[in-house]
């Protein structure tokens, strides 16, 4: 529901500081929001005005140009006839061609408007009427409304005798639209591109809606105000109400036209002007989705809870997984780290490999130095023994002999 305010004050168009009285708020005000149906019937109805544009039927066809057939060592594309100017010679028709045909050129009979149904034209607006009661969606849309004393805001019926513009003014002046007004004002600007030179040629944010009952000349003294715009209860446009798609118009009721809502779009049980038209329900009638769920009547029907699934993690390689070669191996993260830092310089650690290795080295060169001293010996020893073993063979030949 858009709002459930019971009545809504109406106040007086010359003091505004005075009230005149209340008014019921009509169902329309509290019909649910729909931004995404405001949007597509905006966007489809704002084309029903658009002109039919197209380029002339004729355009590069205009020549009696002829190709030259093949054997002439150019492109068989049609050729401009004559002789004496640069034009003679050069292809046409083609749309590669300079001066020819445009591709798919544009047509008038191309399809400008839309059908929108008028069930839904009626549904946007109503919600487009009720989006303007809530001073939240008001300000987002980027109406300056900090002054104006409650949304919808009512004025008494002598706002539309007015006659003057001077009056018009001081009257939303002191209904607290001055704010708006100054937005309004500063916001004009150069229309970008060549829409200066089409009756546009500058741009302008829009302002308050003054919605009357009965013109009494307060279209006449509202028309010459920036921004401001003038529109009958009977013919509420979504073009006015929700400008550019978006719903929130500030919009100001005289006390006639805001009586006439109800009676024009009358209420969820029926009563409308508008013939076989409903209001739009809201789909959810209570939004307090939590408040539903914990009620005794839905939980008494729900199953009960199931216990968690156990779930098993996906078993880890204690060789790749270094966290869990920790926990296997308390010291396994701090032999790593010393093996690094072996190799940095600098560390005690690599101090202590480097030191140990000197002292490896040295060994080494001591057993190494003692058994080559050994070796000597030992070879002199063997080759003395092999001498006299083979002088012993030499003298047991001699004998024999």
């Amino acid at each position: 529901m858009a709002t459930a305010r019971p009545v809504v004050s109406v106040y007086q168009f010359d003091n505004p500081d005075e009230k005149t009285g209340t008014k019921p708020m009509p169902v329309v005000l509290t019909s649910p929001l729909r931004p995404d149906l405001v949007r597509s019937v905006h966007t489809n109805v704002s084309k029903n005005k658009r002109q039919a544009y197209a380029v002339y039927a004729k355009a590069g066809y205009e020549t009696a140009a002829e190709s030259w057939g093949t054997g002439r060592a150019v492109a068989r594309i049609p050729r401009v006839p004559g002789g004496g100017t640069h034009r003679s010679g050069q292809g046409a028709f083609g749309n590669m061609c300079r001066g020819g045909g445009m591709f798919c050129p544009t047509k008038t009979w191309r399809r400008w408007h839309r059908h929108v149904n008028v069930k839904q034209k009626r549904h946007a607006v109503a919600t487009a009427l009720a989006a303007s009661s809530l001073p939240p969606l008001v300000m987002a849309r980027g109406h300056r409304i900090g002054e104006v004393s409650e949304l919808p805001l009512v004025v008494s019926d002598g706002a539309e005798s007015i006659q003057k513009t001077k009056q018009a003014l001081d009257m939303l002046k002191k209904l607290g639209c001055e704010e708006e007004l100054t937005k309004v004002n500063d916001s004009k600007k150069l229309h970008p591109g060549k829409g200066k030179m089409r009756n546009r040629r500058y741009t302008m944010r829009r302002g308050p809606l003054v919605v009357y009952g009965e013109d009494s000349g307060i279209v006449r003294a509202m028309r010459n105000i920036p921004g401001v715009e003038t529109a009958s209860v009977d013919s509420l446009n979504l073009l006015q109400v929700a400008p550019g798609g978006n719903f929130g118009r500030f919009i100001i009721w005289t006390e006639s036209a805001f009586s006439k809502l109800s009676q024009i779009y009358g209420t969820y049980k029926g009563g409308s002007n508008k013939k076989g038209y409903h209001l739009p329900h809201a789909q959810m009638e209570n939004a307090d989705v939590a408040r539903i769920i914990n009620s005794d009547e839905v939980q008494s029907v729900l199953k009960p809870k199931l216990d968690a699934t156990k779930r098993f993690g996906a078993k880890k390689n204690p060789l790749k997984n270094k966290m869990l070669m920790a926990r296997l191996n308390p010291g396994a993260l701090q032999k790593k780290l010393a093996r690094k830092n072996a190799h940095t310089k600098g560390t005690a650690e690599c101090d202590l490999v480097q030191k140990k290795k000197k002292a490896r080295v040295t060994a080494a060169k001591a057993h190494n130095k003692e058994h080559k001293k050994g070796d000597a010996t030992y070879y002199r020893t063997l080759m003395k023994a092999f001498e006299a073993k083979t002088a012993a063979k030499d003298a047991e030949g001699v004998e024999d002999a």
